[in-house]
């Protein structure tokens, strides 16, 4: 498409990313559909890796690093006994072991010390970055890579299946956390090593009951109505801030708060909020303080004021 063709669009489409697609490569292919200018991700998928990618186009980019941080779901296959050098089955087998004969009790007693503040080590095949480089890069040179644990979240494992030497995890986590590291950790508790055969993320807060669309719907209306049609399926900015406290403003105060100026406020805790006009249209972020005084922090397009 050419340059020329791109416009500006502003909203969050859910996507239902296909395996064998990178996120990056998922976000450009609806980008040209929409004919967006600007587009980010909110987190990146393994390739592997299938479900929830909330794309967000125009001034949704704003809030990308917000939805990046917020809690996530997943069902996860795990084959156990086999270790590959990306904890995945895209990677390269490293050892096999035998696997002893488990049972659903043996395997979520196994699973409960996963649960909760853990220290993990991220995968070495990673987007992480050292030295301003991601670790798959570093990797894929062959270079030796020492990854440090890091603190994560885990608040819920719980065992779908057990089949064998296959099992399949629901897991809902914090930000941070590598489901293909939980697959392999879980693996070597139960002493045979493991890895991540397919993937699937179910949800991103606050898109808790997502409506994802996938790449055929989205070729199949933008062939037949073009890039416009697909517009309706954007979700409005403001929906990726849903969960936050919310703070409703008068025309008076939201032309204030358009102009970087605070405005005063009566019974609100201290912090982070979303600020939303009268009409109810998403204004931006704001903070506020122990005064009671709204401070904007990022503001939309719409909402600045001259």
């Amino acid at each position: 498409m050419a340059r020329g063709a791109f416009r500006a669009v502003d909203g969050i489409l859910l996507l239902d990313k296909p395996a064998g697609m990178s996120s990056n490569q998922a976000l450009q292919r609806v980008r040209r559909l929409l004919a967006a200018e600007k587009g980010g991700h909110t987190g990146a998928l393994d390739p592997l890796a299938t479900g929830l990618l909330p794309l967000c186009f125009g001034e949704a980019t704003k809030i990308a690093g917000l939805l990046l941080g917020g809690r996530k779901a997943y069902e996860a296959g795990i084959a156990l006994g086999t270790c590959t050098d990306t904890d995945d089955a895209d990677g390269q087998v490293l050892r096999t072991r035998p696997v002893p004969p488990l049972d659903r009790a043996m395997v979520e007693a196994a699973i409960r010390p996963f649960i909760g503040r853990i220290r993990q080590r991220p995968p070495v095949y990673s987007a992480l970055k050292q030295g301003g480089e991601p670790l798959y890069a570093r990797a894929r040179r062959g270079e030796a890579i020492e990854v440090p644990e890091r603190e994560v979240e885990v608040e819920r494992v719980e065992l779908l299946a057990l089949e064998g030497s296959r099992l399949r995890l629901a897991v809902t986590c914090g930000a941070g956390t590598y489901i293909r590291s939980l697959a392999r950790d879980l693996g070597e508790a139960l002493g045979c090593g493991g890895h991540v055969t397919a993937l699937r993320r179910t949800w991103v807060e606050p898109f808790l009951r997502p409506r994802m669309y996938t790449m055929p719907e989205l070729e199949a209306l933008a062939a037949q109505d073009g890039p416009a049609a697909l517009e309706a399926l954007l979700l409005p900015v403001g929906a990726g801030l849903a969960h936050w406290p919310t703070v409703a403003l008068d025309a008076e105060r939201a032309a204030r708060v358009g102009r970087g100026q605070a405005v005063s406020l009566t019974g609100r805790v201290p912090g982070r909020v979303h600020m939303v006009g009268p009409d109810g249209a998403s204004l931006g972020l704001g903070e506020v303080d122990e005064a009671g005084r709204l401070h904007p922090r990022r503001l939309f397009r719409w909402a600045v004021r001259a």
